[in-house]
């Protein structure tokens, strides 16, 4: 009786151990390029971890450059795409449970530019991301979504930040609630026949830092 209470306790102990390190390794803080964690009161610019390089005759120049607003049509919202040669604008984000004062990865959160005169061109919409299902093929992030409420209705508008080598990529996660049963998706760089860097639902998942203002 004796040792089967032992190993009663000892199941107990290791599934325990288990357990916590699962939930460890799920809520460690996301750092900026300074090494400090995201804080949901600061605001931060989303650049390439790994640069973008284009090479002439001669020589190679770095073009990377970081997420900003555009319009890639005639109507509203704007877009989220990479910019050339430019940090971009800041961003904050917003996870759902907004008392944790830092973010962490693989959490749910919303992402959002902070500045809205940025936004002079299409001023009703808002500066929270969402996806936009383009067509059948293509399926870009862009802006006019909802901050908070999780549910049916908001699904498109969620995302998490998730560990990728040695740096970080952005996740469009629409699984906040329990009625929401959908994959979770890279997100990655789609660039058009002018050159246009967007950022959509891919493959191959933009590799970012996070660099604060």
């Amino acid at each position: 009786m004796k040792s089967k209470i032992l190993a009663l306790l000892f199941f107990f102990a290791l599934s325990s151990q288990q357990l916590f390190g699962s939930t460890q390794a799920s809520v460690d803080e996301v750092l900026d390029t300074s090494g400090k964690k995201l804080r949901v009161d600061a605001n931060y610019y989303i650049i390439p971890a790994t640069p973008f390089f284009i090479c002439g005759f001669v020589s190679c120049f770095n073009i990377s450059g970081g997420v900003s607003l555009e319009t890639t049509s005639e109507s509203c919202p704007l877009d989220v795409v990479v910019v050339k040669q430019s940090l971009g604008l800041p961003l904050r984000f917003k996870p759902l449970n907004n008392n944790l004062g830092v973010i962490r990865v693989s959490t749910y959160l919303n992402i959002m530019f902070s500045n809205q005169s940025s936004n002079s061109r299409c001023p009703r919409d808002s500066l929270v991301w969402k996806i936009d299902p383009f067509s059948k093929e293509e399926t870009f992030v862009t802006t006019g979504g909802v901050l908070g409420n999780p549910g049916s209705q908001t699904i498109r508008n969620w995302f998490k930040i998730e560990k990728h080598d040695d740096a970080y990529k952005l996740v469009y996660c629409p699984n906040v609630c329990s009625s929401c049963k959908h994959v979770c998706k890279d997100i990655g760089n789609y660039v058009n026949k002018t050159g246009e860097m967007r950022l959509a639902l891919t493959n191959d998942p933009f590799k970012v830092m996070f660099q604060k203002v």
